[in-house]
């Protein structure tokens, strides 16, 4: 089983989004049995009393339009352990892979990317918190799962 976990400031945006768009992508390729896919943030802004806030509302409304349901998710904070839990931790911006890599203390097994970093393009995710552009966020999303799942069948891991 491949473990994958994105990664973004909050949790309520764009590594939501990855992590819903890459369940139905590999849903949709009769894959869903070899992986297993979540998401977290590097911050604990959106986690209070330790239950997380639902996706952004619209984050949850792109996702939608798309007939991708993201219904129950809520906000986590990426730990140390998860380093041992996931084969890849795959992070939106530089921001977000500076804060990884301050909890997770170390990528020995280079484990630690940007999802852009599998693409042609590589380049930061922008967060439609600031930018309001869900629908830009939505389709690099798109692109960089893409581009992953592509790296994944060209290294055989799939």
């Amino acid at each position: 089983m491949i473990k994958v976990l994105f990664i973004c400031h909050g949790n309520i945006c764009r590594s939501p989004m990855a992590e819903f768009i890459f369940k139905d992508m590999v849903s949709k390729q009769g894959l869903s049995d070899r992986f297993y896919i979540a998401s977290a943030a590097t911050s604990t802004e959106e986690i209070w009393n330790g239950i997380g806030n639902p996706v952004y509302p619209p984050a949850r409304e792109e996702l939608a339009k798309h007939g991708i349901d993201c219904k129950g998710k809520r906000a986590v904070q990426l730990t140390k352990a998860d380093y041992d839990k996931y084969d890849y931790i795959l992070g939106m911006d530089h921001w977000n892979l500076k804060n990884m890599l301050r909890i997770l203390k170390s990528d020995p097994e280079d484990k630690v990317k940007l999802l852009l970093d599998y693409t042609d393009d590589p380049r930061d995710i922008a967060d439609p918190w600031y930018t309001g552009g869900f629908d830009v966020t939505y389709s690099d999303v798109v692109e960089g799962c893409e581009a992953f799942l592509e790296y994944l069948k060209d290294k055989k891991k799939l």
